[in-house]
């Protein structure tokens, strides 16, 4: 497709009104806008509780936010004051309200539709339109509105600025396991959690444990490791992103669910290891440094993709792509109940062989 037409020094908006995982995903394609137009202005609107993950992205000159659950009036607030200012505005999903935004605040809008009516009046008020293709990575999903805009493809995931603290002054090598995420019916058993932990430490690598401030991660990780497992340095819910990818980025190893900080761990160029259950690869695996040159596999119980190892159980039904065995956020997924321990423990060992040592 031919390149859009804009002025040399062009101000652009990337809507990505989605969760933290998500709107770190979204970085290839603001870097590949950064690349095309590098005078531009670009600036990303996404909800205030994900904005962190952007922190010091050199790709964008601004982030502007939103609630997470705006009202009717601060929803038509925020589109008169975005009215027009752009030359061009890019959503990311095909949902009706980051179309809106994208309508209103680019003189050229585009987005991703769907195959039903609604797509096809959104294809009228868009300048143009990428159709919504299922069983792409989100990455990929991303990226294929930088074709459609005729600019060049970088596909590289951005972390936050690394920032240093007090809290991160780990003097030995050291392994970073995060055991929370969101849902319970992504995590892994505490029995496997504490058998990595042991045989991590045993290879001579101190174990440093991180996770969110919610008082539910807090209360889980509390159980988890307690005065009879093995000694970690915890540091959840006291870490920004920016410190966060400054802890990682210096990690031997990182083991971790599908969960944001696993992507993470894998723009900042650590070693990751990542446990899937229900997520579908092809959708959500971990983008590594450099790009997902071969596709993920919807299953296989280790893949190598770059600087990330992915680990499943493969079962019949994996992955459901659904939440869990009961079909609820608070159900168990027995992909990975019933994923060994020895068989991680394998993996990182593997992956710790084939990492060079850091200076």
């Amino acid at each position: 497709m031919s390149r859009v037409d804009l002025p040399e020094r062009p101000r652009i908006l990337v809507v990505a009104l989605r969760r933290l995982g998500d709107v770190l995903l979204t970085t290839p394609l603001i870097r590949s806008l950064r690349r095309a137009w590098p005078q531009a202005t670009i600036d990303a609107l996404v909800f205030a509780d994900t904005a962190s993950i952007l922190q010091g992205n050199p790709d964008l000159n601004s982030v502007i936010t939103m609630p997470p659950s705006p009202t009717s009036m601060q929803s038509l607030d925020l589109a008169r004051r975005l009215w027009a200012r752009y030359a061009l505005s890019v959503s990311t999903q095909a949902g009706d309200r980051p179309t809106f935004f994208a309508r209103a605040a680019g003189r050229i809008a585009i987005a991703p539709v769907e195959d039903k009516f609604n797509g096809y009046i959104k294809r009228l008020l868009l300048s143009r339109s990428v159709s919504v293709t299922s069983g792409v990575h989100r990455v990929e999903e991303n990226l294929r509105l930088a074709d459609a805009l005729g600019i060049a493809r970088v596909p590289e995931l951005v972390a936050p600025q690394a920032a240093a603290g007090p809290e991160l002054i780990v003097d030995e090598p050291y392994a970073v396991i995060h055991a929370t995420p969101m849902f319970r019916y992504k995590q892994w058993t505490q029995a496997g959690w504490r058998e990595l932990a042991a045989a991590l430490i045993k290879r001579g690598l101190s174990v440093v444990a991180t996770g969110g401030p919610a008082s539910s991660e807090r209360s889980y990780l509390d159980e988890l490791w307690n005065k009879d497992a093995p000694p970690v340095r915890r540091l959840d819910g006291r870490l920004s992103w920016p410190q966060l990818a400054g802890l990682l980025a210096k990690a031997k190893i990182y083991v971790g669910p599908d969960t944001s900080v696993t992507h993470l761990a894998a723009a900042a160029g650590c070693p990751t290891i990542a446990l899937f259950g229900p997520s579908d690869p092809r959708w959500w695996g971990p983008w590594p440094v450099g790009g997902l040159r071969e596709p993920w596999a919807a299953t296989g119980e280790i893949q190598l993709r770059g600087n990330v190892w992915l680990v499943q159980s493969a079962f019949p039904c994996t992955p459901c792509q659904l939440e869990g065995c009961e079909r609820r956020l608070e159900s168990y997924s027995a992909c990975l109940d019933e994923l060994s321990p020895r068989h991680v423990i394998a993996v990182a060992e593997r992956a710790l062989a084939a990492v060079p040592a850091k200076s």
